[in-house]
């Protein structure tokens, strides 16, 4: 991680969506590097920074659906991690147009943006995992082949080929991550459908019952959030292997929906005291066919072209995260 840090060093970083869950994390990694940083985010709000910040950082308040967006911010940047984005399945399948006004249109307009302007910065882009459909065997890599069935996953698997696009045939340097299950010490998200596990966390705390859909049995990939940010440090770092490339990014190890509440609930009473029950309820009719998937990721591309490693395990990442949404329930 420090030949990555070295990497940004004395450059000019974008960060869309800088005040969300992935991008303020982001942040916060970036304002220990001697480097300018733009965060950028709906609200114009200042990003949380350690003691340790040695960057010089500017917010800006932007709306990614503006047409001219780019051109007021891509001035002398070198780097662009993209985050902004609207992220619930429900919504992009309710709403399409609007899905792709916030999750392609911007990418298309960068495109023109740099091409009209001459300017070729870096883009690391944040995709899913569920792009690639219905996975019903595990691990999965890079070759299986995409079959996207929702709004949402079409339409980042169009961003995606854009900044394939671009890296390809316009001559600048582009990299996708396909995340899988994010989770960790965060702002909480704003869609009902999304940051599942921390969700739970909260609930937990809160002394509410948590819930699993059926048996629970479905496996997943829980992904800490200090593992996602180090991924995306050091797949921007090394664009000369990782350039108009997609990876698979998790921690490669599956647990099941039920082995994870199971995991929050025994992790809750032993750092706070309280007990919650854990309840089985009956899956909706209307549950997409998405959430009833099986998937692990195998990171073996990514590993060998960038050198990252997945270091936290669920039970370490469950207690970080329990301890600082309680941290935060004891504030005054």
């Amino acid at each position: 991680m420090k030949a990555a840090a070295e990497h940004y060093k004395g450059r000019k970083i974008l960060v869309t969506g800088s005040a969300g869950f992935i991008g303020s994390s982001l942040v916060k990694a970036l304002s220990r590097v001697d480097c300018t940083l733009v965060c950028c985010n709906r609200n114009g709000e200042s990003p949380e920074t350690s003691n340790l910040t040695k960057a010089h950082m500017m917010t800006h308040k932007m709306d990614i659906r503006n047409p001219s967006i780019w051109d007021d911010i891509l001035e002398g940047v070198d780097v662009v991690f993209h985050f902004a984005a609207q992220t619930s399945a429900g919504f992009a399948n309710q709403h399409p147009t609007a899905d792709l006004d916030v999750n392609v249109a911007p990418i298309t307009r960068f495109l023109e943006t740099c091409q009209h302007k001459g300017i070729r910065p870096d883009m690391v882009f944040p995709g899913t995992v569920t792009e690639a459909g219905l996975t019903r065997t595990f691990p999965v890599d890079e070759s299986i082949r995409d079959n996207p069935i929702t709004i949402y996953d079409i339409n980042k698997l169009s961003a995606e080929n854009y900044l394939s696009y671009y890296a390809g045939q316009l001559g600048g340097r582009s990299v996708t991550l396909r995340l899988a299950n994010i989770y960790g010490p965060g702002p909480k998200s704003g869609r009902p459908d999304r940051g599942i596990l921390n969700m739970m966390v909260m609930r937990a705390l809160e002394g509410k019952p948590l819930t699993v859909y059926g048996d629970g049995n479905f496996v997943r990939d829980y992904l800490f959030i200090d593992d996602a940010i180090k991924a995306f440090l050091l797949a921007g770092a090394r664009l000369n292997k990782t350039s108009g490339r997609h990876y698979v990014v998790g921690s490669g190890v599956g647990h099941t929906i039920r082995e994870m509440i199971k995991t929050v609930q025994e992790l809750t009473t032993e750092l706070s005291g309280k007990r919650v029950a854990l309840n089985h309820i009956a899956t909706p009719s209307d549950l997409s066919p998405i959430e009833t998937r099986n998937f692990v990721a195998d990171t073996t591309r990514l590993r060998a072209d960038s050198g990252w490693r997945p270091q936290v395990s669920l039970e370490e990442g469950v207690s970080r995260t329990i301890t600082f949404f309680l941290e935060r329930q004891q504030k005054p």
